[in-house]
């Protein structure tokens, strides 16, 4: 890879996990943006883990996920893989991911060997291309003065540099005070092309499971006119995560993350996603739940 690729390379060596035992794997951890470890890289990480145990030919058609504790970055992360059942046409593994000796994250995925079947799907929504839209690079320092932190747009756009991603609208920490749709959208690929021995489908997959983790909470947050941990106007975190891969797809490629928010409770808020190839097929569908909680002092 050239030298402009360095942020995906780390990226894939993140993914690459090292098996220690036959159904035992150590991954990397690093810090994201906050002083944890990112629920997209646990989520990807332990997706490789059950992909790299199932039969050749297998690749995971849906995935449900809980987030238990915080992860700690300073450490690395031991996946643990139980083989639940591998059947004539699906596989089904459960991943536990452990810090510290207690679990942080598990997963449960299921597998199966691609067939024909009965096909149809929701129509893709507007959307205006990608490369009329501006970069992060281009677009975060505009919001640098609503920042809590004046360097977080740098260390944001270190944090999600193996990633070009692209907001159709203004994302919420532009639109404090502004409340509005439930809805929000964005564009993205990786850094990069994926070829030679990472021109894997199933790590294709992981990628985007590493991705959906970034901007579900949005819809949200924009709702409300918030603007998130970033501005220090709502403390959120992932709860759980569920997605279901549905047509093939590239993570190098553009694709459409269209998002929405159904509803906020208790604490609680509930995003849904549709990943959708640039030429209309729908790839994948996501849900997760979060934390989203209203500092005190603040209505």
């Amino acid at each position: 890879m050239s030298s402009e690729l360095t942020p995906l390379h780390d990226l894939l060596d993140l993914l690459d996990l090292e098996r220690i035992e036959r159904d035992i794997f150590r991954g990397d951890s690093r810090a994201a943006v906050v002083p944890r470890v990112f629920g997209g890289q646990v989520a990807a990480q332990a997706l490789v883990a059950a992909c790299r145990t199932v039969p050749e030919g297998r690749l995971p058609h849906s995935l449900h996920a809980y987030f238990l504790r915080p992860g700690d970055p300073g450490v690395p992360i031991v996946y643990t893989v139980d083989r639940i059942r591998d059947g004539r046409s699906f596989t089904t593994r459960r991943v536990v991911a452990v810090q510290h000796g207690q679990p942080i994250f598990h997963l449960s995925a299921s597998f199966q060997a691609y067939e024909e079947g009965l096909e149809h799907q929701e129509p893709m929504p507007p959307a205006p291309d990608p490369e009329t839209l501006p970069t992060a690079e281009e677009a975060l320092p505009r919001y640098a003065h609503l920042f809590l932190d004046p360097e977080l747009p740098e260390r944001i756009h270190r944090a999600r540099a193996a990633v070009d991603l692209r907001y159709v609208d203004e994302p919420p920490f532009g639109r404090v005070g502004r409340p509005g749709e439930p809805r929000s959208q964005v564009w993205f690929r990786t850094n990069g092309k994926l070829d030679g021995d990472f021109d894997d489908p199933a790590l294709h997959l992981c990628l985007a499971t590493y991705v959906s983790d970034m901007t579900l909470l949005d819809s949200i947050l924009l709702a409300h006119g918030r603007g998130g941990w970033v501005v220090g106007d709502v403390v959120g975190a992932s709860l759980d995560h569920a997605m279901w891969f549905h047509r093939p797809f590239r993570a190098d490629e553009w694709l459409l993350y269209d998002q929405e928010s159904p509803t906020a409770q208790g604490g609680r808020g509930l995003g849904k996603g549709r990943i959708f190839t640039r030429d209309g097929r729908l790839a994948v569908s996501v849900i997760q739940e979060g934390v989203v909680r209203v500092p005190r002092g603040q209505s």
